[in-house]
């Protein structure tokens, strides 16, 4: 039981399900969540180790998340992996402040493999 916990932001609730249930199932406390304008609120409450981030959403998209979270001193340090099928995401990703980035669709293992890399 490693009792770290992630916190997943995608629009596509597919993704969520099955996230959550690779991620639960290795011994991660996950919460996720489908609207981007939550998570502000969720990280203040649920202080997560680390944070998957969509890049493609409505409303507000993972890279205006992720620059508002590293422009703020209790979020800047959090660790965030970018997932995204955008060709050019990658690139996105590290220019907004990105740990790390995934191309979907992602191999788990590999998932698995990066996020023990952040939260260990």
């Amino acid at each position: 039981m490693t009792n770290k916990t992630i916190l997943i932001c995608d629009d596509d609730e597919g993704i969520l399900d099955m996230l959550e249930i690779v991620l639960e199932g290795n011994g991660y406390h996950i919460i996720p969540v489908q609207n981007s304008l939550n998570l502000y609120e969720v990280i203040d409450r649920e202080h997560p180790d680390l944070l998957l981030l969509d890049l493609w959403m409505p409303v507000l998209s993972g890279d205006q998340v992720l620059r508002s979270l590293r422009k703020n001193p209790d979020t800047q340090d959090l660790p965030v992996i970018v997932i995204s099928a955008s060709r050019d995401g990658q690139q996105i990703a590290v220019n907004a402040g990105a740990n790390d980035f995934m191309a979907k669709p992602f191999d788990v293992d590999f998932l698995l493999q990066k996020i023990q890399e952040y939260v260990n």
